[in-house]
């Protein structure tokens, strides 16, 4: 599928729209966004084959949707692990970590921990920053992100890879970091032109009717996935 892509401050804005006059509330567009992305990693490392998933959670609603992605991937047949360094603040985030430890997903600590997580895991679920993230990328971040610019595990991203500007794609302390797979969320952002792996669009949330007044492409979801692969750039 072909696609239309999503400047950050639009993206906002659509954001605020679908929680107002589109009725959703933040924990709906999360839970759906995290449901989301946990399908894509289904479809592109299946549990069989990549059974443990370090997820890797930043402050904000990029991490929430992180976390919610690890809570599914749990009940899908993973061993999803969680660094959750910065944990942000609320009801929402509070709830969403009670959710994982009910189901017994361990959290990763920092230092010789999260560095041997990242040894040991299949495959890592990159939800560190999104679109409203701005350089640089500080501590311990800076290691993390670091570390997915050379590691031989794939790396899926949640709407943006973490330290990449929305618009120009990966420079400076990230130039090197290329994951196998991104999630864009709502629409592809202006970066995503420059991404080569394979890019799913993610969050079955936006009406015929939004997509028309945004000009974004929603996409042909077959059944009751949440996920539509979208075209390879070349």
């Amino acid at each position: 599928m072909s696609y239309k892509i999503l400047a950050s401050t639009a993206a906002a804005a659509l954001d605020k729209e679908l929680m107002s006059t589109g009725g959703f509330s933040i924990f709906q567009l999360m839970e759906l966004a995290g449901l989301s992305v946990a399908q894509a990693v289904y479809k592109c490392y299946p549990p069989e084959t990549h059974p443990k998933v370090l997820v890797l959670a930043g402050p904000g609603n990029n991490g929430g949707d992180g976390l919610v992605a690890a809570r599914h991937l749990k009940l899908f047949g993973y061993n999803p692990k969680v660094y959750y360094p910065k944990k942000s603040k609320g009801e929402l985030f509070d709830g969403l970590q009670t959710q994982l430890k009910s189901f017994g997903v361990e959290f990763v600590g920092d230092g010789d921990e999260i560095r041997l997580e990242m040894q040991k895991t299949d495959q890592i679920l990159d939800a560190l920053f999104g679109f409203s993230f701005h350089p640089p990328i500080r501590a311990p971040f800076n290691e993390i992100v670091a570390i997915m610019s050379t590691t031989d595990k794939p790396v899926v991203s949640v709407d943006i890879p973490s330290g990449w500007d929305v618009d120009e794609g990966p420079t400076g302390e990230v130039e090197n970091f290329l994951p196998e797979v991104l999630v864009s969320l709502t629409a592809p952002k202006p970066c995503a032109k420059l991404f080569k792996g394979r890019h799913f669009l993610g969050g079955r949330f936006v009406s015929d009717e939004l997509a028309k007044k945004w000009d974004i492409s929603i996409g042909k979801y077959e059944g009751v996935d949440q996920v539509v692969e979208l075209e390879r750039q070349t």
